[in-house]
């Protein structure tokens, strides 16, 4: 579940170990090539088409000196486990070993030559910012000190909100959705500018980020509240801004998941989903956002593994479809930068084809980089192979490696691609950083419900707040749980609060705990977590309000959940359980702030999903 999956909760602790690895003490600046000295200047700098085409020569010559080994390894973007390039810990090198048949990051580079390196919390690469920025120098040097070598895109999947690899002390901004709430293509950029500025601070140079699918359906498993909103003109204004914010911190940004995965039922990391949208429909909807960010220099673009009959009918996932990569996306769209696939270890791209297979077909569709493969080995020889027998030609290898180059060129890469530990501290997680995050995420905050005043409580009459709820494990390396974060924030603004944990899926015994814990306060705040017609969630609410105190329900993942509670005095949505979106809803519920957000999706009827109970820019203000 690369792409998506939350993974587990990093830890924020210094490791003392990073110190013995060697790579502390930044490298010492020098030309990383002799021979593509001013790189960046000649492909950044639009002065004229003569200096372009000088860096374009360079890079030329670079890949002509490449062996066919080392063209095939730049194509690849691997996954490697420990929080060191080069002194992992043990359990690290064993699961290297297993799953790649290399030790460590270091020796995954000197064997394959890879191009990229992704980042995950479950493998241990996120510890805390001076490690990670320890293992991107470590990463750059093992590569850079190889015959030819050449720096090295070090990409993460911080999104933010549900999906972010990165955490605290890191500032970490409400998701995407909680950004189309807020609507502002200024918050959108500063959110691309501050999470830019701070993973390149820690050596991070590409984000899979940002989230380009229009989420026009409410069952969505994979997409969400990752997406900005069902309405596609608004989605390609917070992308275009995200991505310039990004790429103007010097991070690659990167618009997924082409040709649209917003209207599927189905996870493709689980399954094959098949989007039924016309062409004509297409163009209306999911080809907005990716046309707004191609406009805005989107540096790189992922695939999506889903089958879009209207697009191509052979059946194939859009990943290995020539019609929508090189006919749509390169001809018709116009865009030529770095074409990189979703993860190739997920099922949807799996299903038809073989994994010696895949990134052979994905190519030949008009691919760049292939993703995190789950056997290197196997992808890595089936492509050597294609071309050594021809079914791939060197020069369409040529083609891809002159577009990743030019990508690592526009990010100055090859004139400096170290992170500089002494300047970590001041810029992950500074206060300038987090309090811009905190005034965001007020912007946010969704008001759904408010019957008869309920909110803002007062502090003086209902002092006594129990906070119950869902606690799902917390996004990467945010304090958590929900109810704690949210009865620690409350305290803090004059309230008594405690917190109780029911869970998503609340027992009798539970939802009776709930029942009499509440008969001792002034009202009750409850956090909801994706609430179905048949969910015990409702039952805990439904008795909660049969005790006559004031509830308040705070949607903290999906906001289709006020349908499916009718009763409800009062209803938030924060689109995410993060630290930061929970805080604000505190504020707000408290009264310290406002609500501002306006819902960026509609709420069907749970009775009549035909019908809109909350339409997109629904949101109530006090």
């Amino acid at each position: 579940m690369h792409d998506t999956s939350t993974g587990s909760d990093t830890g924020t602790g210094s490791d003392t170990r990073t110190g013995s690895t060697g790579n502390t003490a930044r490298p010492s600046r020098r030309a990383v090539l002799t021979a593509t000295a001013g790189l960046t200047a000649a492909l950044t700098v639009p002065a004229t088409a003569h200096a372009a085409a000088s860096g374009d020569r360079r890079l030329r010559a670079l890949v002509s000196r490449m062996t066919l080994e080392e063209k095939v390894g730049q194509l690849f973007v691997m996954r490697v486990y420990g929080h060191s390039a080069t002194a992992p810990d043990q359990a690290d090198i064993d699961a290297n070993l297993k799953e790649i048949g290399v030790r460590t990051a270091a020796e995954l580079i000197a064997k394959y030559r890879v191009g990229g390196i992704i980042y995950f919390t479950w493998a241990h690469n996120t510890r805390d910012p001076h490690q990670i920025a320890d293992l991107s120098n470590g990463i750059q040097r093992a590569s850079l000190e190889q015959p030819r070598g050449l720096p090295v895109l070090i990409a993460t999947d911080q999104e933010h909100g549900a999906v972010c690899r990165v955490g605290k002390p890191a500032t970490l901004f409400p998701g995407a959705m909680a950004i189309g709430a807020g609507g502002s293509r200024s918050d959108a950029r500063t959110l691309g500018r501050i999470s830019g500025a701070e993973l390149r601070a820690m050596g991070i140079n590409q984000d899979y980020s940002p989230d380009a699918d229009v989420n026009v359906n409410p069952a969505n498993p994979v997409i969400g509240v990752r997406s900005f909103g069902a309405d596609p003109d608004a989605v390609a204004e917070l992308v275009a801004a995200e991505v310039r914010g990004y790429q103007a911190a010097g991070v690659a940004a990167t618009a997924k998941h082409f040709p649209g995965h917003g209207d599927t039922a189905v996870d493709s990391h689980y399954g094959f989903p098949v989007i039924t949208h016309s062409r004509e429909l297409w163009e209306e909807l999911d080809a907005v956002p990716f046309r707004a960010a191609i406009r805005a220099g989107i540096d790189s673009v992922m695939t999506a593994h889903i089958q879009f009959p209207a697009l191509d009918g052979s059946g194939d996932p859009a990943t290995l479809s020539r019609p929508i990569l090189t006919g749509i996306l390169r001809g018709e769209l116009g865009y030529d930068g770095v074409v990189i696939t979703d993860s190739l270890g997920m099922q949807g791209v799996r299903t038809k084809y073989g994994d010696d297979r895949v990134p052979v077909l994905a190519l030949k569709a008009g691919v760049d980089q292939l993703l995190n493969p789950p056997s290197l080995e196997v992808a890595w020889n089936a492509v050597l192979k294609a071309v050594r027998e021809g079914e791939l030609t060197e020069a369409r290898l040529d083609e891809s490696i002159l577009r990743i180059l030019r990508l690592k060129a526009r990010r100055g890469l090859f004139d400096d691609p170290w992170a500089d530990p002494a300047g970590v501290d001041g810029t992950v997680g500074t206060e300038a950083h987090l309090a811009k995050a905190d005034r965001i995420a007020e912007r946010t905050t969704t008001l759904l419900v408010n019957e008869d005043g309920t909110l803002p409580l007062d502090r003086r009459r209902q002092r006594r707040l129990l906070v119950v709820g869902a606690d799902p494990a917390s996004p990467s390396g945010t304090t958590g749980p929900p109810t704690g974060v949210l009865a620690a924030a409350l305290t803090e603004l004059g309230f008594t609060a405690t917190a109780l944990s029911t869970g998503t899926a609340p027992s009798a015994a539970t939802v009776d705990k709930a029942v009499t814990a509440a008969r001792d306060a002034d009202a009750v705040v409850v956090a909801t977590y994706n609430v179905t017609a048949t969910s015990t969630q409702r039952t805990l609410v439904e008795r909660l309000l049969g005790t006559g105190r004031p509830v308040i329900a705070v949607a903290v993942r999906n906001p289709y959940d006020v349908a499916q509670l009718p009763s409800v005095p009062a209803c938030l949505a924060t689109y995410c359980w993060t630290d930061v979106e929970l805080r604000a809803a505190a504020r707000v519920i408290a009264g310290r702030v406002a609500p501002r957000g306006k819902l960026p999706v509609p709420v069907q009827r749970a009775d009549d999903p035909t019908r809109v109970l909350y339409p997109v820019g629904h949101g109530l203000r006090y």
